[in-house]
């Protein structure tokens, strides 16, 4: 990191105001990003999803808990992992905190994996997770929504991520975020996904970083945060 300039009360207080026109612009293009995104067309789900969760089998439909809009997040845990996605469980730590107010404002925020439930289970009673977490294992909800690639996604052809041809074809999980809503019917409707970096805007901690003099100090060799991140219980 560069030596900091050292100024006077008058020229920091310039320098301030020069930045928070821009902060201002960037929170306004924020919004209009947010709205656009909200206006984006639906799309009818119609695959019969059954999912194993700590009651039992539930649909795609269930998970909302009765509410009209669903969160998903898309975390990388294959069947038989030996070892939990580091930057997944750095996102899961930041769920159980606001969902309190996202479940009474009609938004059920969910998390899935591939892995058989007992997996799932042994991870989230390790991390002191609260949220529902349930397995798709056995079903095609994750290759459907872009973020597992078998052996039998590859054999089809290429594979596609975040929307654009998959450099790598190889076997794998990959992280993402998909929205569903719920009509008054029952119906349900896939509203929004995003992969890679998108999962960012869900990171609390990264909020907090971006404001102290040395940042997220992701110089390293992954240039990420699998340069600095652990899982919470092993600091």
């Amino acid at each position: 990191m560069e030596s900091p300039r050292i100024v006077s009360q008058a020229e920091w207080l310039s320098a301030r105001k020069q930045l928070l026109e821009k902060e201002k612009a960037y929170t306004r293009l924020g919004d209009r990003l947010a709205a656009e995104r909200r206006a984006l067309p639906w799309v009818r789900v119609n695959r019969p999803y059954v999912f194993e969760g700590p009651r039992g089998p539930e649909g795609l439909a269930d998970l909302f808990g009765g509410r009209s809009q669903l969160i998903v997040y898309h975390f990388m845990l294959a069947p038989g992992s030996a070892r939990p996605c580091t930057g997944c469980c750095f996102l899961a730590d930041h769920i159980d905190g606001p969902r309190v107010h996202l479940e009474n404002h009609d938004v059920a925020v969910i998390v899935v994996s591939r892995a058989p439930l007992r997996e799932i289970e042994s991870l989230r009673r390790r991390m002191g997770w609260a949220f529902k977490w349930v397995s798709s294992h056995g079903n095609t909800f994750n290759s459907d929504f872009g973020v597992t690639f078998t052996a039998e996604d590859l054999a089809k052809g290429k594979t596609h991520y975040n929307y654009q041809e998959r450099e790598s074809q190889t076997e794998g999980e990959a992280p993402g975020i998909s929205v569903f809503a719920r009509d008054e019917a029952g119906d349900v409707f896939h509203t929004y996904s995003s992969y890679g970096r998108g999962g960012e805007a869900f990171l609390g901690t990264y909020r907090f970083l971006d404001l102290t003099p040395h940042g997220r100090r992701e110089d390293g060799p992954h240039h990420n945060l699998m340069d600095w991140v652990k899982l919470h219980d092993t600091y």
